[in-house]
């Protein structure tokens, strides 16, 4: 099994996040792929994907992923299995927290694709408002990190994530 994990990062705080999750996964079994440098549409020749976004600003795309949005619909996802990540800031931006990784969900999900990795929405997260929650408010659609004001509880979160995620994709199979 190889994981395609592809990723967008300005800061490089989503870059480290999927390192982590490559190391804990394993290297042989998880390539990272920085959109920046390649086409999304490279994610075709995986049946499993990881796919990491961050919200910027007022809630908006991170810039790798903005100039591949328009070319996300010409990628064949029909039937894969993918589990989503988001870097925000709930406390600098909580009217907007996590937004881009709910955009991306809304973006793919008409492809009829297997989504894995919703996060349980705790009371470790303040924030006012998110587009990534599920309709019941319950889950964020993929791990919500936010390396602004909860740093601390990113390795654990990473670490808790990925046994959920590897365990989900087990019971796909």
């Amino acid at each position: 099994m190889q994981i395609g994990l592809f990723y967008g990062s300005t800061t490089c705080y989503t870059e480290m996040a999927a390192e982590k999750m490559q190391d804990i996964i394993g290297k042989d079994m998880v390539s990272l792929h920085n959109i920046k440098d390649e086409p999304l549409k490279n994610a075709e020749q995986f049946d499993f994907l990881i796919f990491g976004i961050s919200t910027w600003d007022f809630g908006e795309l991170q810039e790798d992923w903005e100039s591949q949005w328009d070319d996300i619909e010409n990628v064949e996802l029909s039937g894969k299995t993918i589990a989503l990540f988001g870097m925000g800031d709930q406390q600098g931006y909580g009217q907007w927290f996590q937004d881009a990784l709910g955009m991306l969900h809304d973006k793919i999900s008409p492809q009829g694709i297997n989504f894995i990795g919703y996060w349980p929405n705790s009371d470790d997260y303040e924030f006012e408002a998110s587009k990534a929650l599920t309709e019941d408010g319950k889950h964020f659609v993929g791990l919500a990190l936010d390396e602004d004001s909860q740093y601390d509880k990113s390795d654990e979160r990473i670490a808790t994530w990925i046994e959920q995620v590897m365990t989900e994709y087990a019971n796909t199979l």
